[in-house]
């Protein structure tokens, strides 16, 4: 913020300096004196060119300037400012104001147009307003240009990887992350499906000093029960019909690295009661073996659904809630860090136009802002596949909404728009499908049983849709 300014009343008072160019020298004298007894460091003169020769020489944060001067107009001097300094403010006042004056000196950079006659008690109360204006405006680029210097200097430490933002809160994340990387501690992270969540996992392997050896990650929904506990602690020949050979679990791949289970508030309470003994003793045993083996695996699970709430239901141990909920880590949906779309958008424009060959240099203005009113129920996945399918889509350099059907009409909410007449049928299809898919795994609330039922399709069928659309 302004180094002038300090607290006072009505909110803040900003102390700043101001040049006044008026030759009427009762009004000039008038703001003078006015601005003064506000507490800014004023400076007047009657004529133009000396106006702008000041300017030049100190420096203001306000220029406040006839229309009708000796040497040159107001416009003229709000041209020659914006040259010198285009952070400096301009205000134009006239007793000639015109609707098309006004327009143009608002155009050419003007903060205000004031028209003659003004009181002293309105002439204070509009150099306030902008003058406030410029210390938020200034404050905001600061915050911003801080959020960059700060993800730019953790990225030079740390590398995290496809992780992209500088909202305050993707920030936190980043800054959670290198505290609790080095550490072995559990970790749980929250949130919804698409936001990063395997990302965030793989991230904190990186950082760690386990960072040389295997991450290991299993879809913990992805495997019926049976399947799912051979698959984490491995089984014996033998051990089962189609057991045909010894196969090591995927704990047994991980040791001295780490695991991820995503999806962890799906595995059944066998499967939970086996992970809260990996956990307390560092020990598995095959399914069908007599042997038990000593692992050191360092373990990270994810689950967009609420864990506390399937304590108290019942549904889920709580001594293994709180083993695994050692260090949670929440990721928040995309609808509420949508400052970081533009840099989402860009760093996927350059990743799958490389992958496809087909660089595009921009989205246009329509379809970023139609980004900004939709509400994401995908979230960053979501996005990474309409930067994809818009990509094929677009005919030339630039994006245009008409590539995004998702984002067309009722301010981006309705999935049934008509798509463009070159569009392949089952392009066409297949968005729909997406999008039906999506609508009813939300109402499920991330359940894809329920989900399936909403659907109509068996739960089997929905798992291979939503590989298929990069949904688990």
């Amino acid at each position: 913020m302004n180094p002038r300014s300090k607290r006072g009343y009505e909110g803040i008072r900003y102390m700043s300096k101001v040049l006044i160019i008026e030759d009427d020298k009762t009004m000039r004298e008038g703001m003078h004196y006015c601005l003064l007894k506000e507490g800014h460091e004023v400076d007047s003169t009657e004529d133009g060119k000396e106006g702008v020769s000041l300017i030049k020489q100190k420096g203001f944060d306000l220029v406040i300037t006839d229309y009708r001067l000796k040497s040159m107009n107001g416009i003229e001097v709000l041209e020659e400012v914006k040259k010198i300094n285009p952070e400096t403010d301009v205000v134009l006042i006239t007793a000639y104001g015109t609707m098309e004056l006004a327009v143009e000196a608002m155009n050419k950079g003007a903060s205000d147009c004031v028209s003659k006659p003004l009181s002293l008690d309105e002439f204070r109360s509009r150099m306030k307003m902008v003058l406030q204006n410029r210390a938020v405006r200034l404050e905001n680029r600061r915050l911003g240009e801080e959020n960059i210097y700060l993800r730019t200097q953790i990225a030079r430490q740390f590398n995290f990887g496809e992780m992209i933002g500088q909202s305050k809160t993707i920030l936190s994340i980043f800054k959670q992350i290198q505290k609790i990387a080095p550490t072995d501690s559990s970790v749980l992270i929250t949130g919804e499906s698409g936001t990063g969540k395997e990302l965030v996992a793989h991230s904190i392997h990186n950082l760690s000093p386990r960072r040389d050896k295997p991450f290991i990650k299993v879809n913990c929904s992805a495997l019926a029960e049976s399947l799912l506990e051979s698959e984490l602690f491995g089984h014996e020949k033998g051990a089962f019909t189609s057991a045909i050979r010894q196969k090591r679990g995927k704990f047994e791949l991980a040791d001295q690295g780490s695991i991820f289970l995503d999806e962890i508030g799906n595995i059944s309470e066998d499967v939970q009661a086996k992970l809260l003994r990996v956990l307390q003793e560092k020990e598995i045993d095959r399914v069908g073996g007599e042997r038990t083996q000593k692992i050191d695996v360092r373990i990270i699970t994810a689950t967009n659904r609420n864990l506390f709430e399937l304590v108290q239901r019942g549904a889920f141990r709580e001594d293994l809630y709180y083993r695994l909920n050692v260090i949670p880590i929440d990721l928040p949906p995309l609808r509420h860090r949508k400052d970081d779309i533009p840099l989402l958008v860009n760093h996927f424009l350059k990743k799958k136009g490389a992958e496809m060959k087909k660089p595009i240099s921009r989205i246009s203005d329509q379809a970023s802002e139609a980004m900004q009113r939709y509400n994401w129920p995908g979230n960053i996945r979501e996005l990474e596949n309409l930067i994809e399918r818009a990509i094929v889509l677009c005919d030339g350099d630039e994006i245009l909404l008409q590539d995004f059907p998702v984002l067309l009409g009722n301010g981006g909410q309705n999935i049934l728009n008509v798509p463009k007449e070159d569009t392949p049928l089952t392009m066409v299809m297949e968005d729909l499908e997406l999008q039906l898919i999506k609508r009813a795994m939300e109402k499920a609330g991330g359940v894809k049983t329920k989900a399936a039922k909403i659907l109509g399709m068996k739960t089997s069928a929905l798992y291979y849709k939503l590989e298929k659309y990069n949904l688990i």
